[in-house]
């Protein structure tokens, strides 16, 4: 069995509706704007409250800086009208999050982290109100992150490399591309093997999903164009190298195991985080005229398909619009409309999510990867027939 079919939902039957999409961001927008506590910032929700209540967060992934920094990004494409002053607070979390850092049943102190720690949290602040300040403490972090033996997005120098080449683009200042050069060298030293070999949360892992294995590092090292032309081509190499030697494939259909080492839940998963979906999400971009690794991709992502939306809900991470996102990313690839109207499916679908977890909790789900505002911004990518995931190929 390619996929867990209790992990998922049948589709609902409702047509692409641009009207109801567009009055589906706008609610989620509004009711964000309005749940914000300038003392609490955004009460965490029920479903991401892992062992206990989750005091107020900062960070990118599941902080307050990730809402922000998607409320502009709505914002920025016409697809919201905001009524808050954002950038003042994005700057007092900066503030923040120094004298309280996140997770501190996870970590001791600050951590260097694009998601989870502070170079998420300088970023949004720099995109919103940029200040000469946060440019010099965000170079410090990225190169402090240079050496984290955890080798991937969510708290490794993968993630910062994503910083360093956004800080790039926007300054144009040769020392942010020394400093992802830097980290690059590094990361790329450390891929002595197929796998990059992790230590993640006290166990040593290999780990092929986008969050904490090997095609998110593929997709840091391949954005921006940073690599010289000898790598590049190395990449694409032992990118489809890799994939073809743990896929497995039936009926024209494509998996991936989250990881090599024996995983305490028996359930495959075919979501953004592990499985296909992420798969696809992460690698379409990557050796675009490699007609092998666009046969892998295409497996996955009528895997995706035909398992259907996530039951766990919408979100980007574990979610049906995280899912969709390999359909969005196949119709960028193969320009075949096919891709783009299963997108759109699932828009529909995670619309229908959103408004059933709200009524159930009787509140909506404020963050960026698990919650509903990265359902907006995948709403807003199908409108747009777009395909730049959130804060990975786009910040």
């Amino acid at each position: 069995m390619l996929f867990e079919p209790s992990s998922h939902e049948p589709l609902i039957s409702r047509l692409w509706g641009e009207s109801r999409v567009r009055s589906a961001i706008a609610a989620i927008v509004a009711d964000a704007e309005s749940a914000f506590d300038e003392r609490e910032l955004w009460l965490g929700h029920p479903l991401d409250l892992d062992g206990g209540p989750l005091a107020r967060v900062a960070s990118l992934y599941l902080g307050a800086s990730g809402v922000i920094w998607a409320l502009h990004d709505l914002a920025r494409a016409g697809a919201a009208e905001l009524q808050r002053d954002w950038p003042q607070v994005a700057l007092g979390l900066v503030e923040q999050y120094s004298a309280t850092p996140d997770f501190q049943d996870l970590v001791d102190g600050t951590v260097p982290s694009l998601w989870m720690g502070e170079a998420g949290i300088l970023l949004v602040a720099h995109i919103l109100a940029p200040a000469a300040s946060q440019e010099d403490r965000l170079l410090e972090v990225v190169r402090a992150n240079e050496a984290n033996p955890t080798w991937e997005l969510m708290w490794g120098s993968p993630g910062t490399l994503i910083a360093a080449q956004v800080m790039h683009e926007r300054t144009g200042a040769e020392h942010w591309l020394a400093a992802w050069r830097a980290s690059a060298d590094r990361l790329w030293a450390e891929w002595r093997d197929d796998l990059w070999l992790q230590d993640l949360y006290g166990s040593k892992q290999q780990i092929l999903g986008p969050a904490h294995g090997f095609v998110g590092n593929v997709l840091a090292l391949a954005g921006g164009g940073l690599l010289d032309d000898a790598r590049r081509r190395e990449l694409g190499q032992r990118t489809v190298v890799t994939l073809t030697k743990y896929v497995r494939r039936e009926d024209g259909l494509a998996q991936w195991p989250a990881s090599l080492q024996p995983s305490r839940s028996p359930a495959i998963r075919t979501q953004w985080c592990h499985g296909a979906p992420g798969i696809v999400a992460s690698l379409a971009s990557v050796a675009p005229h490699d007609e092998q690794l666009t046969e892998l991709l295409l497996g996955g992502g009528e895997l995706t398909w035909q398992a259907g939306p996530l039951a766990k809900g919408a979100n980007l991470c574990h979610g049906t619009a995280g899912n969709g996102y390999a359909f969005l990313k196949l119709f960028e690839r193969t320009g075949d409309e096919l891709w783009l109207e299963r997108a759109r499916g699932f828009a529909m679908h995670a619309i229908e999510q959103v408004e059933r977890a709200t009524a159930a909790h009787g509140r909506g789900r404020y963050s960026l990867w698990t919650g509903d505002l990265g359902t907006a911004l995948y709403l807003q990518s199908c409108l747009a027939a777009t395909a730049a995931f959130p804060t990975l190929d786009t910040f």
